[in-house]
């Protein structure tokens, strides 16, 4: 199944909030929609899932248009939506049936997704006697108990310790590989990295980058090395006008030219104590400073 969004214009009274916004995401991979706050991120997930409509373009699953009838969402907000005075099982059990499960299979989905997750011994709890990482899981299960085709996560997690965090990945995965198209909006660039096959960054309501973060990575000029060494500091006073460090502190090496890469690499094993050399890769957080820095 491959979900599209195509040439999608929105606007409120006269601004203009979305500008032909594109971008596709296909069953058993994860895709990631990143932004800055403002940038359209937020009105896009709500018109693909049919909350307000566009005022023109198009929302496809295998090129025509999409059916909601047919097409099951799960949707996790960055804002908990849930009752806090309300008892778990009957609040997850009442979404479930919203979304067409009977009573009783809901109440099955809910408790396995409440022992996936660990979550069996507030089953009864009301939801404001959990801390914000336990509601956090609670709010997921809504967006996975009635088996949708689409998982829209914005800022899954947010809130969870390391431990929970791995739990929800080791969830997120297992969803991907059921073939479902899930679908990340988030700020945390490590998980964007880990998860998804590819990405759309939106600034301005307008879609500035787009394409398999891989691909996108490797047609990065390779014109820079990451050199790794107890001599570092003499490595930089040998060349103080081709060198720079991270924030990490590594030293980066500027060729003249990617061409250079082999003849360059040579010297310095031949010259320098050398721990580790490689090609410098941007980082995803490195792509979306440069794209997103200057917002249209």
């Amino acid at each position: 199944m491959k979900l599209e969004l195509s040439g999608i214009e929105k606007s409120f009274g006269e601004k203009r909030v979305l500008k032909g916004v594109s971008f596709s995401a296909e069953s058993g991979k994860a895709f990631g929609l990143l932004g800055r706050n403002g940038a359209g991120k937020t009105t896009s997930i709500r018109i693909l899932m049919n909350v307000f409509p566009a005022n023109s373009g198009n929302v496809l699953i295998d090129g025509r248009p999409i059916d909601y009838s047919k097409i099951k969402f799960g949707y996790l907000p960055e804002e908990r939506g849930l009752y806090p005075k309300k008892k778990i099982l009957e609040q997850l059990c009442y979404f479930a049936e919203l979304h067409g499960m009977s009573h009783s299979d809901a109440i099955r989905t809910v408790d396995y997704w409440l022992d996936r997750l660990g979550m069996t011994e507030f089953r009864t709890k009301r939801l404001d006697t959990l801390s914000k990482g336990n509601q956090q899981k609670i709010q997921l299960i809504t967006a996975l108990a009635h088996d949708p085709d689409i998982i829209i996560l914005d800022e899954p997690f947010s809130g969870l310790d390391p431990v929970n965090a791995m739990l929800l990945k080791d969830v997120v995965k297992s969803e991907i590989a059921r073939g479902k198209i899930v679908l990340f909006s988030s700020h945390q660039m490590n998980y964007i990295e880990e998860f998804c096959d590819s990405i759309a960054i939106i600034n301005g309501g307008e879609v500035v980058l787009f394409g398999d973060l891989h691909e996108i990575k490797r047609n990065y000029p390779r014109n820079r090395l990451v050199v790794r060494s107890l001599e570092s500091d003499k490595i930089e006073s040998a060349y103080p006008d081709a060198t720079s460090r991270t924030e990490s502190g590594e030293l980066i090496l500027l060729l003249e030219s990617p061409e250079d890469k082999s003849a360059f690499m040579r010297e310095l094993t031949e010259n320098y104590d050398i721990d580790e050399l490689k090609v410098f890769e941007p980082s995803l957080n490195d792509i979306f400073v440069e794209y997103t820095e200057k917002q249209i």
